[in-house]
């Protein structure tokens, strides 16, 4: 019985091997398939080419496509996506891989099919299937998986082309992955492709737009040892900017005329680059050397060019020359921006040309220049330096408000130090409170001008109140801050406290900078320390903040205020063979100190030594030597003068 039911259940297994039943389920999977085909329209069969055979081709790979992409959209991949293949007879080649990975469906299908064709035998991924499923990932944000890919196709064994490297270099830069853009150049580089000065030019652009410009060198000089890879333009110009970016200003400009010599002509970029770099070094004959020659060459400046131009003749001193460029640049036709139009209102608000600044803001409409809030901050700021009513400044706040240009904590900054400076600190206060209400993170540059402010009005514990506040709300403020309030603090004689800022500001991590060590100094020569000044003098240089001009006049004044006339002689002489020289300051209190000491002739050849270098006398001190003077014998008088 039993081998009678095994033999019963074997003859039902051996049915499935009949052929008129396997034609029935291939018939059943043709259905399936056939269920997605998208109709033909009466009017499409009419206007089918003459050429049967070119038309069956042509519109059976449209319907197949097209049923094939149905299916991966309703399926995905998976066991009816590959039965599809094979009843659709679509030949599995890097083509279809790539149509596939061009289909508008869910990236995980792309990554499913991408890895089964992988597996198939007789086939193997090259370099544009790898490239098409990496841009697929790179679109998709997966950059886990589309790193796991390059690396995937870093150690195949297809080839990578120097165009492919330069691709894989930017798509991983432009996903902050600088680092992994740098191995994996390496890797390849190392055995299966040679780069060329675009794909060098690649790696130095994304190392430039990743702030590494020091491997930016490293990577020139690399691709200099190629031997058959030359820098190009592109080249030039990253290692040029980059160089003007690491402050390199001698290594940018030698590479500019490294160029020339290599028979290369210069941007635009450029020429503008180097503009800055001369402009930035004072130089500014050379910097109006490289217009001329930019012009000469037929390289026609553009809005970056100009714009670096006007701002280097402002920092120049130049106001009125900047301003001509600006109409010269109108007239060749160049359109202003708004970063330009910036510049060129700081520049006339601070030559005092008010006017002129206000006209500029009334035309930026003309130019389809919508004015920022940088340029409102300027404006106001403008308006403050130039001594304008405070209402002005005010009124153009309710403007830009109006505009809807939303103020910045800059602009409050602005106006909170323009009333301290117009002695409007009621004003200033009650804007500070309006700040914080806004939600603006506490300014130091605001709480400074107050703090400041309320010291000279001699409110100092409500600006050692403010100051507490600052510290409150911001945890470690800046030196500037800390070297106002030290200031104070000497000034009504509180040289404790003041001392203990300063060690508090050095315990917190934030360097005392020249402001601050100049408070101390200050406090400590009011209070009559001379020595003990004259020793931060000392531990300043040694701590390597370089003291200023008013460093050594803080100190200077102290010694002459104890009449201690042989050490300021002394120290004077020191300052004078020194890198800081005397100023106008310090030839005065050495005067002011000989003249009390009665020293007139010494007094008379320094009174001649400063009229030499273009310094003014004090008045007070001038009338106190001529006083003296006519006390004493008028002919001994005549031969001093």
């Amino acid at each position: 019985m039993a081998k009678m039911v095994v033999k019963s259940i074997a003859s039902k297994r051996s049915i499935s091997t009949l052929s008129h039943l396997c034609d029935r389920i291939k018939q059943t999977e043709n259905e399936i398939v056939q269920m997605f085909r998208l109709p033909v329209l009466k009017d499409e069969k009419q206007n089918l080419p003459i050429n049967s055979k070119i038309s069956r081709k042509g519109t059976s790979v449209r319907i197949l496509d097209e049923r094939f992409i149905r299916i991966l959209k309703i399926f995905k991949w998976g066991p009816d996506a590959e039965k599809a293949l094979e009843v659709l007879k679509l030949k599995v080649d890097h083509r279809l891989v790539r149509d596939v990975l061009k289909i508008d469906v869910e990236i995980n299908v792309k990554i499913q099919f991408f890895k089964w064709v992988g597996k198939r035998r007789n086939f193997e991924h090259d370099s544009t299937t790898y490239m098409a499923l990496i841009h697929c990932l790179d679109e998709a944000r997966l950059y886990g998986e589309m790193w796991k890919t390059i690396q995937d196709m870093a150690r195949s064994t297809c080839m990578t082309s120097p165009a492919d490297l330069s691709e894989i270099v930017k798509i991983l830069g432009n996903a902050k992955m600088v680092n992994k853009a740098l191995s994996v150049f390496y890797q390849i580089k190392g055995h299966k492709c040679k780069p060329t000065a675009s794909t060098y030019n690649s790696m130095i652009l994304m190392l430039m737009r990743g702030g590494h410009h020091e491997k930016v060198h490293e990577l020139y000089n690399e691709m200099c040892n190629e031997g058959s890879c030359f820098p190009d333009t592109i080249t030039y110009t990253a290692l040029i900017s980059a160089f003007g970016k690491l402050g390199r200003d001698d290594y940018a400009i030698r590479l500019f005329d490294e160029m020339k010599d290599n028979g290369l002509y210069p941007t635009a970029k450029i020429y503008t680059t180097l503009l800055g770099i001369y402009f930035k070094l004072d130089k500014v004959e050379k910097a109006l050397d490289l217009i001329r020659e930019m012009k000469s060459k037929g390289c026609t400046p553009t809005v970056f060019t100009y714009t670096e131009w006007i701002k280097g003749l402002g920092k120049a001193g130049k106001a009125d020359d900047a301003y001509s460029v600006f109409l010269d640049m109108l007239k060749e036709g160049c359109k202003p921006d708004v970063v330009l139009i910036n510049n060129l209102i700081n520049i006339l608000g601070k030559a005092g040309r008010l006017e002129d600044a206000l006209r500029l803001f009334n035309q930026m409409g003309a130019w389809q220049c919508k004015p920022t809030v940088v340029t409102y901050n300027i404006v106001i700021k403008a308006l403050f330096e130039c001594k304008a009513p405070a209402s002005e400044a005010v009124s153009w706040f309710e403007k830009m408000q109006a505009n809807g240009v939303t103020p910045s904590s800059f602009t409050y900054s602005i106006l909170i130090d323009g009333f301290c400076k117009t002695n409007r600190v009621e004003k200033a206060l009650l804007l500070l409170e309006e700040m914080d209400e806004k939600g603006f993170p506490p300014c130091p540059a605001a709480y400074c001008s107050l703090i400041n402010s309320l010291g000279n009005a001699k409110r100092y514990e409500a600006a050692n109140e403010l100051f507490l506040e600052l510290k409150e709300n911001f945890g470690c403020t800046n030196a500037r801050v800390y070297a106002v309030m030290i200031k104070h603090f000497g000034k009504c004689g509180r040289l404790n406290d003041a001392e203990v800022l300063f060690k508090e500001m050095k315990k917190l991590g934030c360097k005392p900078d020249v402001y601050a060590y100049n408070a101390l100094m200050s406090g400590l020569v009011r209070a009559g320390m001379i020595d003990q000044a004259h020793s931060w003098l000392r531990t300043m240089e040694e701590n390597g903040c370089s003291p200023d001009i008013n460093s050594h006049n803080i100190i200077l004044n102290g010694l002459a205020r104890t009449g201690g006339t042989n050490r300021v002689i002394e120290m004077f002489t020191k300052m004078k063979h020194s890198i800081t020289k005397p100023d106008s300051v310090s030839y005065n209190t050495v005067l002011g100190c000989l003249s009390r000491a009665g020293m007139f002739e010494e007094a008379a050849k320094l009174m001649k030594e400063m009229n030499s270098k273009g310094f003014e006398y004090d008045h007070i001190t001038y009338s106190s030597i001529l006083e003296a003077l006519g006390k004493v014998d008028e002919d001994h008088a005549s031969t001093v003068f």
